[in-house]
């Protein structure tokens, strides 16, 4: 909704029209599993006051492998509200190695009040191990409507 001219504007349209950035970082380390796991502590509850805000989450998975394969692949997700969001952060599992990967999501909550979004990570197939260690961490930046 646009402010017209002569409009009085209300602290809380003010409020909303302000980027809010919202961050949280690994409280533990996850040993990955082939099912998709939230990552300990990489977790952000966010409230909003009118539909159609707009999020972009920048994430950080610090992962190592501990025991490698040739083929099999270290995965990190965004889910939000309980859907995964498309993209993922992929570390391959050839090597015993330890890296950051990073991926970046953007997307649109439909309906005001209260989201949830967070970090899983997995191991795509049977073989191989690995951690997603307590350096993994993500910010969301929420923009919302007027």
């Amino acid at each position: 909704m646009p402010i017209l001219a002569g409009q009085i504007v209300t602290a809380g349209q003010l409020n909303r029209m302000q980027p809010r950035v919202e961050a949280a970082g690994a409280s533990a380390a996850l040993t990955a599993t082939t099912t998709y796991e939230l990552i300990p502590g990489c977790s952000i509850p966010l409230t909003t006051q009118a539909p159609g805000a707009t999020y972009s989450a920048i994430a950080v998975f610090d992962c190592s492998v501990t025991t490698a394969h040739a083929t099999n692949l270290m995965v990190g997700r965004l889910v939000v509200d309980g859907s995964p969001q498309n993209g993922l952060a992929i570390h391959a599992m050839d090597t015993l190695d330890r890296d950051t990967v990073t991926m970046v999501w953007s997307g649109t909550l439909p309906a005001a009040g209260s989201h949830t979004l967070h970090l899983e990570g997995v191991i795509n197939a049977a073989g191989g191990a690995g951690l997603f260690h307590i350096n993994s961490r993500f910010t969301v930046t929420l923009t919302e409507v007027v």
